[in-house]
């Protein structure tokens, strides 16, 4: 039985498109943003195991970050910031938080997003000496609307999440969540004055 394949733009070059052609990849477009948290989740499921010499492994600290905001009460996009705060560790080993924050820039809050994206230099309070850096670069934002909120969350949930004997959620319990926070974007450079994606 031959299956039909899905429609494909015709042009070799964008300069040839046509409506027809970006209606077809508009439609894909849209089917593949609907799915992004299960990437997302394959991507959280590639930091388990990998320690960097750390107590827990990745996974395990992302988890115990967003446990213990959701037992704080924080809502579901924190707790989502929190869960993904460390996602960009295989990838952008030295850059991770911006790569986190450019993952969920689109689907956060103005101040989550500078929270994850900041969240680097705020930990750095804890261990820059050790590296021969300035502990207190962190305190460049001191006057930062967003600077207490940053602070919050890398005592509260960031720093403490290292104890391999802590009550950690498994990440089953964050995918509802996660799928919810990742639904639908407040801002992508691909939405209509409407609110709409690739329509």
């Amino acid at each position: 039985m031959n299956q039909a394949l899905p429609a494909r733009a015709k042009f070799h070059h964008m300069k040839d498109g046509t409506a027809e052609d970006w209606a077809i990849i508009g439609g894909e477009a849209k089917a593949f943003a609907a799915t992004v948290y299960e990437r997302i989740i394959d991507h959280l499921k590639l930091l388990s195991g990998d320690c960097g010499g750390f107590p827990v492994d990745r996974l395990t600290h992302c988890l115990q970050t967003a446990t213990l905001a959701h037992k704080d009460g924080k809502d579901d996009e924190y707790v989502v910031c929190a869960l993904l705060h460390d996602i960009g560790d295989t990838l952008g080993p030295t850059n991770h938080a911006d790569i986190a924050a450019a993952i969920l820039e689109p689907y956060i809050s103005e101040e989550n997003h500078w929270m994850v994206k900041h969240h680097a230099i705020f930990q750095g309070y804890y261990f820059f000496e050790y590296l021969g850096l300035d502990r207190n670069l962190r305190e460049q934002y001191q006057d930062h609307p967003y600077y207490e909120r940053t602070l919050e969350f890398i005592e509260k949930y960031d720093a403490p999440a290292f104890d391999p004997e802590a009550e950690t959620y498994g990440l089953e319990f964050f995918e509802p969540i996660l799928k919810t926070v990742l639904a639908r974007p407040k801002k992508s450079l691909y939405m209509s004055e409407d609110n709409t994606l690739f329509d």
